[in-house]
């Protein structure tokens, strides 16, 4: 077994990298090889994208990236700006050599800790984030089942947002989504990203990564998400709405949208996405029916004492996220995208 680092500009090795991904029932949208150039060119951060090798063939993938922050700390993650990450393997073997690669990996760089963002745990021994949950159910395969699995109240605001004319689109750029995203953001007192990261996501992804946007009959913006796509699977990943899309019920509509979208495009799983748990996500998608699945984030800790909590739920945060708040939008959008390259 040979642990080898991905070349960037190494096209041939990207391309048996992501041949192994498609195949590992353990991958997923974030273990992709395109991960290391954007995480490079647009958040600016070295990569070490990690891949176990037996007799010429892949048996394991680690995507990781160093983010190293005076306000945010130092880490070694897999994978950063993901819900999952972690090592996919095909075997014990192959995963045992890549964590171990990653763990020589981290004290040579000198952070303080390394993290793997599991769906399935791997080491009891190491401390572990319960704070998020996922949340994923199976597609039906008529758009009238899928309906009729939404439980009834939540299934009435989607028809409420039909009966208000709304309308679905899908969009060849990200400027009307930014547009409500970054806005909506701004309103929880969040940092955006750069638009430039959404624009990068469409150009590299292609086909696998799509922009739905809602709009009233008249054209008005309302709700937009931008969603990827794995192999049976869609994942709606960020989303953005204007205020009055609660009102208008925009955002049950957009949700079965792009379900019924999904549906009609034959795929098997509608992926929901990471959520803290208690939060108003967290409710909205447990009133959706879709139960909720913990997520496994480890902790190698090196050189601190507890698991880092770079989140809004972080108490510290509180006046900065009310200070954010009061930042005319145009500032907030501009200062940004170099505070939240480093979040991750």
């Amino acid at each position: 077994m040979i642990i080898r680092q991905l070349d960037p500009a190494d096209a041939a090795s990207a391309k048996r990298w992501d041949e192994f991904v498609f195949a590992c029932a353990d991958a997923t949208f974030f273990h992709r090889a395109a991960w290391q150039d954007i995480l490079r060119s647009v958040f600016r951060h070295p990569t070490y994208f990690l891949f176990a090798e037996e007799a010429g063939e892949i048996e394991g993938v680690l995507p990781l990236a160093h983010v190293n922050s005076l306000l945010f700390g130092n880490a070694l993650v897999a994978l950063p700006f993901a819900v999952y990450g972690g090592v996919a393997a095909s075997n014990p073997a192959a995963a045992g050599a890549l964590e171990g690669e990653a763990q020589r990996l981290a004290q040579k760089l000198g952070v303080d800790h390394l993290e793997f963002r599991n769906v399935q745990p791997r080491h009891t021994d190491w401390p572990t984030q319960d704070l998020y949950v996922t949340f994923r159910k199976e597609i039906l395969p008529e758009p009238d089942a899928n309906m009729q699995a939404i439980p009834r109240k939540q299934r009435a605001m989607v028809r409420k947002g039909i009966k208000n004319g709304l309308v679905s689109h899908i969009d060849s750029n990200a400027d009307r989504f930014f547009t409500l995203f970054a806005d909506n953001v701004h309103r929880h007192g969040t940092p955006a990203m750069p638009k430039h990261y959404f624009d990068t996501l469409l150009k590299t992804f292609g086909d696998d990564c799509e922009v739905l946007t809602v709009t009233d009959a008249d054209g008005r913006l309302l709700s937009s998400v931008l969603s990827f796509y794995f192999r049976d699977e869609v994942l709606p990943y960020y989303a953005g709405d204007d205020e009055s899309a609660r009102h208008l019920a925009a955002n049950d509509f957009k949700y079965w949208e792009l379900l019924r979208r999904a549906c009609e495009r034959g795929l098997k799983v509608f992926d929901y996405g990471r959520s803290k748990q208690g939060t108003g996500t967290y409710a909205f998608k447990k009133n959706w029916g879709f139960a909720a699945q913990p997520l496994h984030y480890e902790y190698c800790l090196y050189k601190r004492d507890s698991i880092p909590q770079n989140n809004p739920n972080n108490a510290k945060y509180r006046l900065f996220i009310e200070a954010w708040r009061r930042l005319p939008i145009g500032i907030a959008n501009r200062l940004g995208p170099h505070i939240v390259r480093n979040l991750g």
